[in-house]
């Protein structure tokens, strides 16, 4: 009886993890969750120094709008670059610059010269870097695993990056109390060091490269026509981008809200941002247990529902222990539906496509972000950030309803 229980709880570990049997994506895995807490050290301490210095829910968004900008300037020719070169190479490059621009931004506030405009344009720095990385970043787990154990590699990746919304936020929020939010922006520049190592000790067969060399731009086109044609992909990155420009309105308030609303500091923003990652980390869990089976789509369909009806009772929460536990839902559900999404859309494409068909729905994800931050900080400053949030909540939930009335084929994605 005893080894009847064992055996099903082994089996159950080796499907949740199975991606990490690979080498190469074990020390990518390793590397990059490393790095990442530093990268959630910096967001954190980051988004609690601008509005210390500005007191502005406007400046958030202006910050937000400086990171995100780039996204609709860059992403698409960084999945084109992802297609043409070694996508380890380029991330080589672009981990290095944002280790870089960590270090700056740690050396201004060391100085005491640091101003919010300073902050801006690190941002549109970092952002810039970003859009190179991210089409990169996200079509590189293909490389790692085989196609198989593909769904598994994206939902650990996703557990991968919420371990460390959960762990660096909360080191942030005391680190910031204690000694002060440069530490933090250093701490971050050093993490950058084991993702590059990482990648450096990667064995990696020869990447694809595209020998035709047509232009830019007509290759470009055909990731559009790609994604465009099928009918999955276009209503999964068209929901992407309602997602991030109203469903992330949350995490641009959340500096604000956490002093104004909860009446709380910097501990009380570290603690609601772990929080989330961890109801993120339960949904990436969740996925990866279940990548063997045909329920995607259902539970995308889940988290696509839930979140908005979730964000709407969060406007209404003053209680910090209430709020904290709506928005580890909230993190479940826009994980739930990041992680399925990601997936569909990769089973789906092709190899020599993934690099441009994943840099438009980066593009609409990452880009939807500054637009959301500019318009959610112009309207938290007139209307307040509770009604900034409902109204929110409410476009998603139109959204949402379209959807599951006209788009029932997605509950039948395996």
């Amino acid at each position: 009886m005893r080894t009847s229980a064992i055996l099903p709880a082994r089996l159950y570990l080796r499907q949740t993890f199975a991606a990490l049997q690979y080498r190469n994506y074990r020390i990518w895995f390793t590397g990059q969750l490393l790095s990442l807490v530093g990268t959630w050290m910096q967001t954190t301490a980051q988004g609690y120094l601008v509005y210390e210095l500005t007191k502005s829910p406007v400046y958030l968004g202006y910050v937000g709008f400086a990171a995100g900008i780039p996204t609709w300037l860059f992403t698409l020719y960084g999945g084109l670059i992802a297609d043409r070169m070694s996508r380890r190479t380029m991330l080589i490059i672009t981990q290095t610059s944002m280790m870089l621009l960590a270090f700056i931004l740690a050396f201004l506030v060391f100085l005491q010269i640091i101003q919010p405009w300073m902050i801006v344009l690190l941002a549109l720095c970092l952002g810039i870097a970003n859009a190179f990385d991210a089409p990169a970043r996200v079509s590189f787990v293909a490389e790692l695993v085989d196609h198989k154990d593909l769904t598994n590699a994206i939902a650990l990746n996703s557990t991968m990056f919420n371990s460390a919304t959960v762990v660096g936020p909360a080191i942030a929020g005391i680190a910031y109390a204690s000694l002060g939010p440069a530490w933090c922006f250093t701490v971050n520049g050093i993490s950058f060091l084991a993702v590059i190592i990482a990648l450096l000790l990667m064995r990696l067969p020869k990447s694809y490269t595209d020998v035709k060399r047509t232009s830019a731009i007509r290759d470009i086109k055909e990731g559009f026509r790609n994604a465009i044609d099928n009918r999955t992909i276009r209503i999964l990155i068209i929901n992407m981008g309602f997602l991030s420009m109203f469903g992330l309105s949350l995490m641009t308030l959340l500096p604000a809200w956490s002093s104004d609303i909860l009446n709380g500091n910097a501990t009380t923003y570290g603690l609601l941002l772990s929080a989330r990652g961890i109801g993120a980390l339960i949904g990436a869990l969740m996925i990866a247990s279940l990548s063997s089976r045909n329920v995607r789509g259902k539970l995308w369909m889940v988290g696509n529902l839930t979140m908005p009806v979730l964000m709407a009772a969060f406007a209404f929460a003053r209680w910090i222990p209430l709020s904290t536990a709506l928005i580890i839902i909230i993190g479940w559900s826009f994980m739930v539906q990041v992680n399925t999404s990601n997936a569909i859309v990769q089973t789906q494409v092709e190899d020599h496509m993934r690099g441009r068909v994943m840099s438009i729905y980066t593009l609409i994800f990452f880009g939807g972000m500054p637009l959301g931050a500019l318009l959610v900080g112009y309207m938290a400053d007139k209307i307040g950030e509770p009604n900034t949030l409902l109204i929110d909540a409410l476009i998603l939930m139109a959204f949402a309803l379209f959807v599951y009335v006209k788009m029932s084929f997605l509950r039948r994605e395996g």
